[in-house]
């Protein structure tokens, strides 16, 4: 449920609720009595903070290493040699180590598995129980 629906949920109870209890706002002398619902709804998400998407740079890098290592089965120096001597550069625009080709590795592998387990996981919406209360307006 998202917090449009709760909003029309809400509307509706309180309609229901006003209309079968009778209750309409009441006055007496200088102090008008207003009934009104009551209720709290929790949310909770993991995506609050922006992510950054990978660049198609880095998507065609990381393919390539990953291609490399384990489709030709190259070492990470062979691959980190590779792809200094095609003039290929980090993000960083330095020169690339084995320690560079394994990072680019196993980040990609962390942050795929971070995304899929824990910033993609999905909280129900919790809402309390629903309370008539009223509120005394001096005029």
């Amino acid at each position: 449920m998202n917090s449009r629906q709760g909003i029309r949920l809400c509307k509706h109870v309180l309609a229901k609720l006003l209309h079968r209890n009778k209750l309409k706002p009441y006055v007496h002398l200088n102090e008008t009595i207003i009934p009104y619902l009551e209720f709290s709804i929790e949310l909770q998400s993991n995506k609050l903070i922006y992510q950054k998407e990978y660049t198609k740079r880095q998507q065609i890098i990381y393919l390539l290493i990953h291609h490399l290592h384990d489709r030709e089965e190259w070492g990470y120096r062979k691959i980190s040699q590779w792809l200094n001597q095609s003039g290929i550069k980090t993000h960083t625009g330095k020169n690339w180590f084995s320690s560079s080709v394994i990072s680019v590795l196993t980040r990609k592998h962390e942050r795929d598995v971070w995304i899929e387990q824990i910033r993609n996981q999905h909280f129900p919406s919790k809402i309390s129980k629903f309370e008539v209360n009223y509120n005394i307006l001096i005029n």
